[in-house]
Order: C-alpha cells, then sequence, then structure tokens
C-alpha cells in the first residue's frame, strides 16, 4: 500500500509541475509572441516583477537605490479613486482627504507584495516608476522625482493621447503624490520638508523612440528599465526594427528569471548593452 501511495504522489507531483509549466508556455507565447490586445495581459506586471527581483538582488546594475518600480494597479487604483479624493474635504491644514485603500501599503514600500521594498517615499525612495494605461489600447510609461516635485511621461505613439486628454491622465498623480507624501509623513520635521502644491509634468518627443500600435506595453516597459539602468539617451538599438527580439528576450527573462524557475545562471550578462537589447 505505501509503495501504491508513493506512485500516487509522483504522479500529482509531476502533474502539478507539467500544468505549472504549461501556463508559463502560455504566457510565453501569448504575450509576446503572438499580436493580442495588450490589455487582456499580465505581461507588464510579469516584467516589473521581473525589475524588481534584479533591483532587490544586484542593486548595483540600477543607477541608484533610491528608485522603485510599481505596477499597474498603482496607477489603476489612484485614477480610479481620484475622484473620491477630489470631491472629499480637506480640514484647515488641506489635509484629511478620503485616499484610496493601500495608499498608506504603497507610502511605506509594503506593496506590491512582490519584493516588496518596505522603504518609504521622500525617505528612502526618490524616483518611481510606473506603466499606465489609457482607454484599455495603450500603454505610456512614467517616472516620478520627488525631489524635483516633477513627472516625465514617455509615450511611444504621442499622437494616440491629446495634451488635454493626458492632463487628464496625469492629474492623480500630480496631486495625489504631493498630498501624501504630506499626509503619511511620521513627523513635523519630515511633513515641512513637502508641500501640498502640485507636482509638474512633462511628455519630452525628442530622442523617445516611437512604435506601432501593438507595441507601446513593450515600449512602455523598456523606457522605465533602460533609464532606471542609466541607459540615457535611450540606445539606437532601441527601435521598431528590434521590437520582436527586445519581446522575445523579455518573455525569456520573465519565463527564467521569475520564482518557480531556475534563474539564468551568469547575472553578469542581465545589463550589457547587447543584453538589453538583443
Amino acid at each position: 500500500m505505501a509503495h501504491g501511495h508513493g506512485k500516487s504522489f509522483g504522479l500529482v507531483f509531476w502533474i502539478s509541475l507539467l500544468g505549472r509549466l504549461y501556463r508559463r508556455l502560455t504566457l510565453f507565447w501569448k504575450v509576446f509572441c503572438e499580436v493580442v490586445p495588450i490589455e487582456d495581459l499580465p505581461h507588464m506586471d510579469a516584467y516589473i516583477n521581473v525589475l524588481r527581483l534584479r533591483q532587490q538582488n544586484n542593486p548595483n546594475y540600477f543607477r541608484s537605490e533610491r528608485i522603485y518600480f510599481l505596477d499597474h494597479l498603482f496607477s489603476r487604483m489612484w485614477r480610479d479613486k481620484y475622484g473620491e479624493f477630489k470631491s472629499s474635504e480637506p480640514d484647515h491644514n488641506g489635509l484629511g482627504r478620503r485616499l484610496s485603500g493601500g495608499s498608506w501599503d504603497l507610502y511605506a514600500g509594503i506593496v506590491p507584495t512582490f519584493c516588496a521594498s518596505n522603504k518609504t517615499w521622500g525617505v528612502d525612495i526618490d524616483e518611481i516608476y510606473a506603466p499606465v494605461n489609457f482607454q484599455n489600447d495603450h500603454w505610456i510609461a512614467i517616472w516620478i522625482s520627488i525631489p524635483k516635485r516633477h513627472i516625465v511621461v514617455w509615450d511611444s505613439i504621442v499622437k494616440h493621447i491629446s495634451k488635454a486628454e493626458l492632463d487628464e491622465i496625469m492629474e492623480p498623480f500630480l496631486t495625489m503624490v504631493p498630498y501624501l507624501l504630506v499626509e503619511c509623513a511620521s513627523t513635523d520635521e519630515e511633513r515641512i520638508k513637502y508641500s501640498l502644491e502640485p507636482f509638474t509634468y512633462e511628455r519630452p518627443t525628442v530622442g523617445v523612440p516611437q512604435c506601432i500600435a501593438g507595441d507601446c506595453g513593450v515600449y512602455a516597459l523598456k523606457y522605465m528599465e533602460c533609464h532606471a539602468l542609466g541607459y540615457t539617451p535611450f540606445h539606437a538599438a532601441f527601435c521598431e526594427k528590434n521590437v520582436k527580439q527586445i519581446r522575445d528576450k523579455m518573455a525569456h527573462d520573465i519565463f527564467h528569471e521569475t520564482p518557480g524557475f531556475e534563474g539564468i545562471e551568469d547575472k553578469t550578462s542581465y545589463y550589457n548593452d547587447l543584453d538589453t537589447y538583443g
């Protein structure tokens, strides 16, 4: 009987393992080998996880230890809940507004839970990268600089979003990031360093690689990765001609570097120029 139970356990183990491999291979194929609607795919957050894991394991590869990557849930949540924040009445100090659920955890680096930084905005973290989705058919990337009180938007199809539409997209971040820094500060000394005045933003066009429809998600991720690594201005190889190779490498990295699979053996090859783009 014991021998039979052992065989049953082994069969269950292999079925489970094969199921996990099938799900990963399906993600690998759909995300980067097929042309499918990007809003239906988890590839944005999957690659953000890769970047967070690399930063945790090899912070020296990045241009600063005071940067952090957030997934798309951050931008979606803040935009969805901004109406509640805006309509809530502040107290005499301009505080007490209704923040979206989980804002404190974001501020303290508790979420996202995968490779959580446990670092506080403005204290340990100066810069934040995040993808932002527009109407479920276009991705842009934002780089928030807390010391500069400024946000840079990288957009791979500039004509897709008008200036008025972009103003509306950015308003929650321009308003709520400075508010969060003041509201969540643990001491009066920290609080007086900040202001409730909105941040500013820009959408540069010179030197920002442009793409065709369907590749904007890949470009948004690559903007953030390259900038965080110090590859500015953006590398000439970051272009539409190489987008298939870029997709393939990103899919390879998700498959091999995230938990549940063996990481690549030569971690020093993460960020040389050829590896990043080819």
